[in-house]
Parts: structure tokens; C-alpha cells; sequence
């Protein structure tokens, strides 16, 4: 689900069905951390699987989507020829390094804690919050340098994160919290660039969470999670995708395109369900299909580029 607001980025800015589709498919299958992780999990084998298939089969998504609605991406085309377009307001530098804060903020608030108390990563976990907020003044210099948001009302949604962190030093989500609505306060009254950032935005979470919360909301009841049941008893999908025939790789398939994974939560499932007589083919069907699809992508997908496309891509 977060590469969603990517992709509609992308293919509202002017990317092809193909390129914006291919990355849609491409963006959670190929997640170096989860093939990583797959190949020391699951085994070699299914990793470097993994790796090929979903590289192999997001070219296939890609092309396959350009070639059936080639009509409309010619019109598309047409139209993008005729609209004038303006020079960047900044050099792509400064875009990537403000992208790449954001990242950084986004992955080291969310580092989790390893399983041995020393080493590189325990080392990383212990600086996990400082490292945070030295992104985080980078990105405060950031907006006021170069989407010239006031100064003074940056200053003040950082000292507001700073009080709270002094406050709750032992709860981090309260400063982050305070951080990300300093920062939607800071935009959303900017009549700029950070105006339209927020509105592009709020646009989209008004868009996706609605959907996103029915959507998990179904997938849960029907298939559950690990270690509880869903209304569709777990021995009848073992039963199902035993073995490695044909029957069984397409029902890995159709089950992983509408079960809802979260990120990586997709090993230790495919994990448990190969110990429990799963092959080795429906389990690889389920890692290619899992990450890309589920259904509350495809209710998200249907608002954005309608009932036709979202229903070729699902099949492609």
C-alpha cells in the first residue's frame, strides 16, 4: 500500500500505464530486505526465485498493461505534447536530499530492536531517535531554504517537537506526533509550494485510508492473521496449496492477491504454511502475488485508474 501514492504521483505527472504500472508491481515484490530475508528464512532456493520472478514479471505487468490500453495512453501522449512545461524551481539535488531526509526520518523512527543486545544493529537501535531528529533539523532547514516556508513557523513546530521530546523522553510517538502535525499546520497555511504539498497530500489520505481500513478490514475476517483464525479455516488453505500442482499454485495465487501483507509479514506466514505441507511453487506464487496485490490496493486502484484497468492488471 505505500507505493500507492507513488504510482498515482507518477502516472498523474505524466508516466505511461506501462513504466507507472511496471513500478506499482515492482515496488513491494522486488524489496531487497524481503528477498534478503526469504532466501535466509525460507531457503536459497525461493529467494533468488523471488528475486527473478518479480524483476521477470514486473516487465511482464508493464508491457502487458501499455499493449491493452495502448489507445488511451496514445491520446494520453497527444495531450502531454500540447501542455507547456515549466522549468524545475530547484536542481534535482536539492529534491533527492530532501526525498532522502524524509526516507531516513521514516526508516530510522521505525528501526526495531534486534535480537542480540550488541553489534552494528543493537548499535544502530540505541541511536535510533538521535539520528531521527538530526533528520529531522536537516528537513526543518530544508523547508525553510527551499519551499521558503516562514522561518518562524518552522522554528516553532521544532521547538514544540523539542519540548515534547524533553517531556516524554520515554514515549517517542509523542514528539513524532507533534512533529508531523507542526508540520501539517506549517503547510497547510502556506500559500506555496507547502500549500499544495499538503493538499496533494490530505488528497490522497482522504482517497486511500478509507479504503485501506475496509479493505484490511475484509481480508482480515476472511483469512485472518498468524496464530488467528479468519472465517476461512487455515487447514483448508493447507489442504488447498499442498503439493505442487497446478490447482495449488493458482488458489496461492488468488489467496495472496487478496490477503493484505504488511511489509515482510509475508516470510514467517509462507514459512509456517511450507512447514506445514505447503510446496514450493504455491509458496513462490505467494510471495509474487502477496506483496503487489491485495484487496485493499485494488479498491484504492479503482478510484484511481478505474474498473478496467484495475481488473487487467489483477489478471496480468
Amino acid at each position: 500500500m505505500h507505493v500507492l501514492p507513488l504510482f498515482a504521483g507518477i502516472y498523474r505527472r505524466g508516466a505511461g500505464l506501462g513504466p507507472a504500472t511496471a513500478f506499482l508491481y515492482s515496488g513491494p515484490a522486488i524489496n531487497v530486505l524481503a528477498i534478503v530475508l526469504t532466501a535466509r528464512v525460507v531457503g536459497l532456493e525461493i529467494g533468488v526465485a523471488r528475486a527473478f520472478g518479480a524483476v521477470s514479471l514486473s516487465i511482464v505487468v508493464g508491457l502487458l498493461m501499455h499493449a491493452l490500453f495502448r489507445g488511451d495512453e496514445a491520446v494520453k501522449a497527444a495531450a502531454a505534447r500540447t501542455v507547456s512545461i515549466p522549468p524545475p524551481a530547484r536542481p534535482l539535488s536539492h529534491d533527492t536530499l530532501y526525498f532522502a531526509s524524509m526516507v531516513g526520518i521514516l526508516v530510522f523512527a521505525n528501526w526495531g530492536a534486534p535480537a542480540a543486545p550488541a553489534g552494528t544493529w543493537a548499535a544502530v537501535f540505541s541511536a535510533k531517535w538521535l539520528v531521527t531528529a538530526v533528520l529531522g533539523a536537516a528537513f526543518a532547514l530544508m523547508l525553510v531554504a527551499w519551499l521558503k516556508l516562514p522561518a518562524w513557523k518552522v522554528g516553532l513546530a521544532v521547538l514544540a517537537t523539542a519540548g515534547a521530546g524533553i517531556l516524554s523522553p520515554d514515549v517517542p510517538l509523542v514528539p513524532f506526533s507533534v512533529a508531523v502535525l507542526g508540520l501539517s499546520l506549517t503547510t497547510s497555511t502556506d500559500r506555496g509550494e507547502g500549500g499544495e504539498w499538503f493538499a496533494a497530500t490530505w488528497g490522497f489520505a482522504k482517497q486511500i485510508v478509507p479504503l485501506l481500513l475496509v479493505g484490511v478490514l475484509v481480508a482480515g475476517l476472511l483469512l485472518g492473521r498468524p496464530g488467528h483464525e479468519g472465517l476461512i479455516p487455515s487447514e483448508w488453505i493447507n489442504r488447498a496449496v499442498g503439493g505442487n500442482s497446478l490447482g495449488a499454485n493458482l488458489f496461492a495465487s488468488v489467496a495472496g492477491a487478496f490477503m493484505y501483507f504488511a511489509t515482510l509479514t509475508e516470510v514467517p506466514i509462507v514459512q509456517g504454511l511450507m512447514g506445514s505441507g505447503m510446496g514450493k511453487g504455491p509458496a513462490l506464487a505467494l510471495l509474487l502475488a502477496g506483496p503487489a496485490l491485495s484487496l485493499p490496493s485494488m479498491l484504492v486502484l479503482h478510484s484511481l485508474i478505474g474498473l478496467k484497468k484495475t481488473a487487467a492488471y489483477v489478471v496480468s
